[in-house]
């Protein structure tokens, strides 16, 4: 069995993710998947494992470990929009429009 960087992936609730790669990037990323399917017996999505990978690699990445603790201007984490169906309240009609006085 080969001994991958990559652990096998722990349960999680899937997300959709969108990615662009150069073409041999693409197929070094399928080739990964199908030894990771090959090692653990359970097959990954390219798109599922490529989060793990990126935490993987960032976790590994020694020089950004001690950049990050040097560097004063880090992005401040935002809170992200939610998404999905606003609540409707009296004053809304079923379309979702405000109603006019």
């Amino acid at each position: 069995m080969p001994d991958l960087k990559l652990s096998k992936l722990p349960d999680r609730v899937p997300v959709k993710m969108t990615f662009t790669a150069r073409p041999d990037l693409a197929q070094g990323l399928r080739e990964y998947a199908a030894v990771y399917r090959a090692t653990y017996g359970e097959a990954e999505s390219v798109e599922e494992l490529i989060p793990f990978m990126l935490a993987s690699f960032l976790e590994g990445d020694r020089g950004f470990a001690k950049a990050r603790k040097e560097v004063t201007e880090l992005p401040a984490t935002e809170p992200r929009p939610r998404r999905g169906r606003r609540k409707k309240t009296s004053s809304q009609q079923p379309d979702g429009l405000s109603e006019e006085a």
